[in-house]
């Protein structure tokens, strides 16, 4: 992101008006004093000071990365008082699940108050790519796999189709790696039974840009600038961070 572009940003000044600052020497980049308002910036490690005080960009929305963990409701509240994944993130602002992983499904779960966004990440029309381990019952095929590919149905009049990355075999079943682009109620798992596979366990490993990397289950972090501008350039979105 440009200098001048992230002071705006930061609410000190219009880019303008940045530039203004920057020619009369009064912003620092990680201590050093800047002089071109075209310098590239990172928002999540250059630290940019003002007259010595430091510029944060505020963020109107929030964003957070979860890896669910079994036994939770991916919803904001439970009637029956079971854990939600809400429970798990502890932020001020009011948070509300993309999509949403089954209650013994983990992985990948992306949680923000930024409507538009999430809408578009959400909405099956859109294609967000997401990538599921599951481990299945008995010995899958490439046969299986090239149905997958050609669709199956998993309702009445439905049939979805997704693409398998990987298959490995293990002591009792396979771990199969799928690739979807819906998010339809239990889709994976229907997928899989209809070719005779029934899923015993399901990990969702991405979704869009997003991995599990860090993060064990329960655990939560906030996603960073350049994360967030990578998913909406996934959704076809333009935001006021992008161009880093």
């Amino acid at each position: 992101m440009q200098l001048n572009k992230y002071i705006a940003h930061c609410g000190a000044a219009s880019r303008r008006g940045a530039v203004t600052f920057i020619q009369n020497n009064r912003v620092t980049v990680n201590g050093v004093p800047a002089t071109r308002p075209e310098l590239r910036v990172d928002p999540d490690r250059d630290i940019v000071r003002l007259d010595g005080k430091r510029l944060d960009i505020e963020r109107k929305y929030v964003y957070i990365l979860l890896h669910k963990p079994v036994k939770t409701l991916t919803t904001v509240r439970d009637e029956r008082g079971r854990a939600t994944v809400i429970d798990l993130v502890k932020v001020r602002q009011r948070v509300y699940p993309v999509g949403r992983l089954d209650y013994n499904t983990t992985g990948v779960l992306l949680l923000t108050n930024d409507g538009p966004l999430a809408y578009r990440l959400a909405h099956p029309k859109f294609e967000i790519c997401k990538r599921y381990e599951a481990r299945v019952d008995g010995d899958f095929s490439v046969q299986d796999a090239d149905r997958l590919a050609a669709g199956v149905p998993i309702e009445p009049g439905i049939t979805v189709s997704g693409t398998v990355v990987q298959i490995r075999k293990t002591g009792t079943g396979t771990v199969v790696t799928l690739e979807i682009h819906e998010g339809r109620k239990h889709q994976v798992r229907k997928m899989l039974r209809a070719t005779g596979h029934p899923v015993r366990a399901l990990v969702r490993t991405r979704f869009a840009d997003l991995t599990l990397e860090g993060l064990a289950p329960g655990e939560w972090r906030p996603l960073s600038v350049r994360e967030v501008s990578r998913l909406y350039r996934s959704a076809g979105l333009e935001n006021g961070l992008s161009g880093q």
